[in-house]
């Protein structure tokens, strides 16, 4: 099996993980159209990594729970296989255009976007003419400039002006970007798109 096809069983096997830790690992198998011998090594092997922890469930079962680093991995592997085709574009259009009538429902009318990146490019176009206005782009790694007409800022702490909430737009450090976010503003202030899988640091994860 190449690479790909062994990465595709790692992210379908930590999607399973976190909508139903208890799942059996037939039902697995079945899903994801592979042998459940299969399934039961790349779990060991993940298992091995620490992006999944073991635990208890009635009936003398076991429940699997994703680790931080289970979660991090599962937000990488989703952006690699959106970034190689269009489903991206498409996916993060819709996305971001709910995020923005939903800040809008909320009150929030002025947003950061926290990562420069295709995402954030995306994020921009569909605020043209939508419900909210961006404010700035943030993120560490980027010189202090302009990206796409946008003043672009290294921290929260520089962006010079009030905003209402925070847009989630890095596709490397996702996971990191949203949990500062989330760490910084609260939960409720941090808007992030569907397709990178991210939760809030406490939401079943365990340590």
């Amino acid at each position: 099996m190449d690479e790909s096809g062994a990465d595709r069983i790692v992210l379908g096997l930590l999607n399973s993980v976190e909508a139903d830790g208890t799942r059996s690992q037939r039902r697995i198998a079945a899903e994801l159209g592979v042998a459940l011998g299969l399934v039961n090594a790349y779990l060991r092997r993940a298992v091995k990594k620490g992006l999944v922890k073991v635990g208890q469930a009635p009936a003398r079962r076991y429940a699997y729970y994703l680790t931080p680093q289970g979660f991090s991995e599962k937000s990488r592997l989703t952006v690699l296989f959106l970034s190689d085709s269009f489903s991206l574009i498409r996916n993060a259009k819709q996305d971001y255009g709910r995020i923005f009538e939903r800040a809008r429902a909320q009150g929030y009318e002025r947003v950061v976007l926290a990562g420069k990146s295709e995402l954030c490019e995306i994020a921009m176009l569909c605020a043209v003419d939508g419900p909210v206005s961006i404010v700035a782009v943030v993120d560490p790694d980027a010189s202090a400039g302009r990206f796409v007409g946008q003043k672009v800022v290294p921290s929260y702490d520089e962006v010079g002006e009030p905003f209402d909430a925070v847009v989630v737009t890095h596709l490397t450090r996702a996971k990191s970007t949203f949990d500062h976010a989330v760490e910084t503003f609260g939960a409720e202030r941090v808007l992030a798109p569907e397709l990178l899988g991210l939760r809030l640091p406490d939401q079943r994860v365990v340590s």
